[in-house]
């Protein structure tokens, strides 16, 4: 399926919003199932912020009470690359200390942001720390890290929407898809 945005480009939809929807369901019981009714959500902010909402929704229809802060870091910048080094922008404000974790992320590409995100928990004493990513893409990854909840396998794309974007762009699209110039 291809979309015409508003931007001159043509958009390839990689996952449609139902099919987002369907496994944020999945997911949901998922989580649940392994980390009980409450833990801690923590979204890495700025691209995961839709994912995070509709998974928190689907977390309250799957009978959990989840605690919530958010934590925003960079690699990127406003470009498609990542620049390799973490930059915390904005830290979180609950205690961590103690708490079952689960990270949220939109995409586990290098894996960087997310490694030092999970260290950065368990610095600060969680109880347990584990990572829920909307994308996987497996053949990119720089360090050794495994989600422990996957949406969806990702093709190696420069992927937008769905809260992902390209130069603060697309992110309030519905779906996950790729630009075709």
């Amino acid at each position: 399926m291809t979309e015409t945005g508003d931007r001159s480009a043509h958009i390839t939809v990689l996952m449609t919003a139902e099919e987002i929807a369907a496994r944020n369901t999945v997911l949901a019981a998922e989580i649940v199932a392994e980390m009980g009714r409450a833990p801690l959500i923590i979204p890495v902010l700025k691209g995961s912020f839709i994912f995070a909402a509709d998974l928190l929704r689907a977390l309250h229809d799957a009978g959990a009470a989840p605690d919530m802060d958010f934590i925003s870091l960079s690699s990127y910048g406003a470009g498609t690359r990542s620049l390799g080094e973490v930059k915390i922008v904005r830290d979180t404000e609950v205690p961590i200390k103690g708490r079952d974790v689960l990270l949220v992320d939109d995409i586990l590409e290098s894996g960087r942001t997310l490694a030092f995100a999970k260290d950065l928990m368990m610095a600060r004493g969680a109880k347990s720390v584990r990572t829920c990513v909307l994308l996987h893409k497996k053949d990119k990854q720089a360090v050794d890290i495994t989600p422990d909840f996957t949406g969806f396998d990702c093709p190696d794309r420069f992927v937008i929407g769905y809260g992902m974007d390209v130069a603060h762009a697309y992110r309030q699209l519905p779906f996950v898809g790729y630009l075709e110039e």
